[in-house]
Order: C-alpha cells, then sequence, then structure tokens
C-alpha cells in the first residue's frame, strides 16, 4: 500500500485494518504523533489528511491510502519553527506535554480554514483532551499565532 505522508511516498505492507497510528508509529518510526485512549477520545493522535483533522487511532490505514497525510513532523523544524509551535512556547502552553503533537495539528487545521479565529471558532475546533488543563493558553497561543502568521509581533 503505498501512503503519502509529510510530502513523500511511504510504502507499506501493514494489514489495511491496521489503524494509521501504529504504521506511523511502528512501521514508519514516526513518533511524534501519541497514542492516549485508542478510541478517537482524547485527539493525542491527531494528524492532518488531506487537510482534515484526523483521529489516527481509529482509521483504517486503507482509508487513507492515497491522500496526503501529515503528522507533527512536518509542521516545523527546530531552526523554523511553525507559529503555533513558537506561540506554544511563548505561552507556556505544555505542561507534561503528552497531548501537545495533537493539540498543535488540530490547532494548525485550525488556522488553515480559519486565519483569525474567534474563541467561540477555537473552543469548536479544540476538541483534544489535555489532563494538565491548559485550555486558556491554549486559546492564548492559536491567537498569538494567528497574528504571528498574519504578520503581527509574537
Amino acid at each position: 500500500m503505498e501512503l503519502h505522508i509529510n510530502g513523500q511516498s511511504r510504502s507499506t505492507n501493514a494489514d489495511p485494518s491496521m489503524p494509521l497510528l501504529w504504521v506511523l508509529r511502528d512501521e514508519l518510526n514516526l513518533t511524534g504523533t501519541k497514542f492516549g485512549c485508542g478510541v478517537a477520545a482524547c485527539g493525542a493522535c491527531t494528524v492532518h489528511v488531506d487537510g482534515q483533522p484526523v483521529r489516527s487511532c481509529v482509521m483504517p490505514v486503507s482509508a487513507v491510502a492515497n491522500q496526503k497525510i501529515k503528522t507533527i513532523e512536518s509542521l516545523g523544524t527546530a531552526d523554523q519553527p511553525h507559529p503555533l509551535q513558537a506561540a506554544w512556547i511563548a505561552e507556556q502552553v505544555p505542561q507534561c506535554g503528552y497531548c501537545q503533537s495533537g493539540m498543535l495539528m488540530a490547532a494548525a487545521a485550525l488556522l488553515d480554514k480559519k486565519p483569525q479565529p474567534t474563541d467561540a471558532d477555537i473552543d469548536a475546533a479544540m476538541s483534544n483532551l489535555c489532563r494538565c488543563g491548559t485550555y486558556q493558553r491554549v486559546r492564548a497561543a492559536i491567537h498569538r499565532a494567528a497574528a504571528m502568521k498574519k504578520g503581527g509581533a509574537a
């Protein structure tokens, strides 16, 4: 099966019913996407499939063949962080950090759809769970990243 991940074609012989999460982590060694609950409730496993946020723990890999998949590894680099990554640090969003890759991917999908989201837009889009409870910081970071993408100061 052919997968298009982070701008590269990757082949896998995984069972077509295997969740995308395990193909990413175990077959392709893309370990930034995290396992949280296994039932699509927490969002730690969020990736983009054709630009849409998807919970990879319940998505059969066969359902995403020949679609564009983006993982947290494609969001930014240490030298050139995505505005969300810079804002996450500036707003001190992470505490334990476990949910952050899924949060960032959900937030990136939101900003791609709505470059200047309202608080209501953020609340509706960010259904990921954070046990540390940094939701107010997440909201502030998304607003900061939106301003950065628009050309404003960090």
